[in-house]
């Protein structure tokens, strides 16, 4: 099977389902958001705080273009769409699956918006970041997921279910 791809918003869920993803598939699963946590020895948000959020996107794309992903649910940062060269890369062997929420959703669910490490410009509003995003995920997405109301198990299964609806 080619590689799963999870894109969408912070909050959205992507390193939760990416992991019952993986298990439900019996594929490996990486975050890339860990990835480059552990590549530079910092914290994301250390790095956004210290270098800003233009040199964070250039090494986010680093490692993305830096690993071959085999067999695997990619649970990426929500800020990789950014980069054009880092999503070709991951598209080549991958069905890029956009994890979609609701403006509102994903403010309720980001309560530690200072220590999680998005990636906004200097000024930029969530919801300038929101409306910036929408449109580079829908162009992305090969497959898209509802993920406002339901539950991980629910949102797997969708995955699941659109899969399979794939040619191959």
């Amino acid at each position: 099977m080619k590689n799963l791809i999870l894109i969408g918003m912070p909050g959205a869920g992507k390193s939760t389902a990416g992991v019952i993803l993986a298990k439900t598939l019996g594929m490996h699963f990486t975050d890339t958001d860990i990835m480059i946590q552990q590549r530079s020895g910092r914290l994301l948000q250390e790095i956004l705080d210290t270098e800003g959020p233009e040199v964070f996107k250039r090494i986010e794309e680093e490692a993305v273009l830096s690993h071959t992903f085999r067999d695997a649910v990619v649970a990426t940062g929500g800020s990789v769409v950014y980069s054009k060269r880092a999503m070709e890369h991951v598209r080549k062997d991958g069905i890029v699956v956009y994890l979609r929420i609701p403006f509102a959703e994903m403010e309720r669910r980001l309560s530690n918006i200072t220590t999680r490490g998005i990636v906004l410009s200097k000024g930029q509003t969530l919801r300038e970041m929101y409306d910036k995003r929408i449109p580079l995920y829908e162009k992305y997405a090969d497959i898209t997921v509802d993920c406002d109301r339901a539950g991980m198990e629910a949102v797997v299964r969708m995955i699941v279910d659109k899969l399979a609806r794939i040619p191959r």
